[in-house]
């Protein structure tokens, strides 16, 4: 069984009431959620871990809203992902300041979050999945995944490494798969546990942990290539 991944959407935002609760309703329908506080930490944030759609405020401290907008619509790796303006600032001018600057759309303050959550799902839609920012060309299903000597054949759930046939189970086979697909990416524990739910027990944070040792051990000379980002998760190395 292979699951969906769940979006990932950054907030950025620096009243961390309005930042629990735009959190708590966008977790509530089914996404994942990071969190920063101003610019510089949704740089951070954009640079180790993989973002399908941003909640931007523009009162910012430092860096304002404009400016982080303007910066990431520069860039290849950042340009694409959906940027939803939530802001005190309801002006025509301040409105079309935004969507000149490269948002998707723009909320106001006070906001419904039913509503906010709808144009985020919305943008989403829009944008699809294969416009996500360096995300790798969709595989046909059961496409064989080679990198750094590892070959994975998800149709035959067979894993070689260096040639020669490693066993694994179908909780390691999967993460190793999700590992192997976007090499460089950063899978959180969370997403790790979302993609592997349904398989042979209820996955926890700790139990990935666990598995990601255990692949390392079965994968011997190859095993330093699962890489611990300290604090978030795995990649697979690039």
């Amino acid at each position: 069984m292979r699951s969906v991944l769940k979006k990932n959407i950054l907030v950025v935002e620096d009243d961390p009431d309005i930042q629990q609760l735009v959190t708590f309703n966008l977790v509530k329908t089914g996404l994942h959620v990071t969190c920063a506080d101003n610019g510089e930490e949704a740089l951070e944030a954009l640079e180790r871990e993989q973002v399908d759609g941003i909640v931007l405020d523009l009162m910012l401290p430092g860096m304002d809203g404009l400016a982080l907008c303007r910066r990431l619509r520069r860039h290849e790796h950042t340009g694409k992902i959906p940027i939803i303006i939530l802001t005190a600032r309801g002006e025509e001018d301040d409105i079309v300041a935004g969507l000149e600057a490269g948002a998707d759309d723009y909320v106001t303050k006070p906001f419904s979050p039913r509503v906010l959550v709808a144009r985020v799902q919305n943008a989403l839609r829009r944008r699809g999945e294969s416009d996500r920012p360096g995300a790798a060309p969709p595989r046909e299903p059961g496409e064989t995944v080679t990198v750094h000597g590892l070959t994975i054949h998800p149709g035959r759930h067979e894993v070689l490494a260096d040639g020669m046939p490693i066993r694994m189970t179908a909780t390691e086979f999967t993460i190793l798969l999700l590992l192997a697909g976007k090499p460089g990416w950063v899978f959180t524990r969370q997403q790790i546990i979302d993609h592997s739910r349904g398989l042979e027990y209820l996955i926890t944070p700790r139990a990935v942990d666990v598995q990601i040792f255990g692949l390392r051990k079965k994968l011997g000379s190859l095993g330093h290539l699962i890489e611990t980002v300290r604090g978030i998760g795995y990649r697979m190395k690039e």
